[in-house]
């Protein structure tokens, strides 16, 4: 029975892991696209891109933290918890890309 206990510990970790990694990634990605946008927008001095793209890094804080509690989260609330991450995740790609697309639209 320990060793069952043991094996599917190991496995819900790689599986966690593996999620983690996911999300750091596409975070990671979405993010580089925001620090491009930044720059765009203190050159511009465009106030109201900066204030949403403020909100977007305590977004993107938050994601983060969620990820890190994800480690210590009761297996039963772990599905819950992944959904709520990738539903954030989503939510943060989408409101970059609004971001870039302000931008484009101004550019014209």
């Amino acid at each position: 029975m320990a060793t069952a206990t043991q094996s599917n510990t190991r496995t819900s970790g790689s599986t966690l892991k593996a999620f983690e990694d996911k999300i750091k990634a596409q975070v990671e990605d979405a993010k580089s696209k925001l620090d491009q946008y930044e720059a765009k927008a203190k050159e511009k001095r465009a106030e109201a891109e900066t204030t949403a793209i403020n909100r977007l890094k305590t977004a993107k804080q938050d994601i983060d933290r969620k990820l890190q509690d994800l480690k210590t989260t009761h297996d039963a609330h772990v599905a819950r918890a992944k959904s709520e991450i990738e539903s954030d995740v989503a939510k943060f790609k989408a409101s970059i890309e609004a971001i870039g697309a302000k931008f484009k639209s101004t550019k014209k």
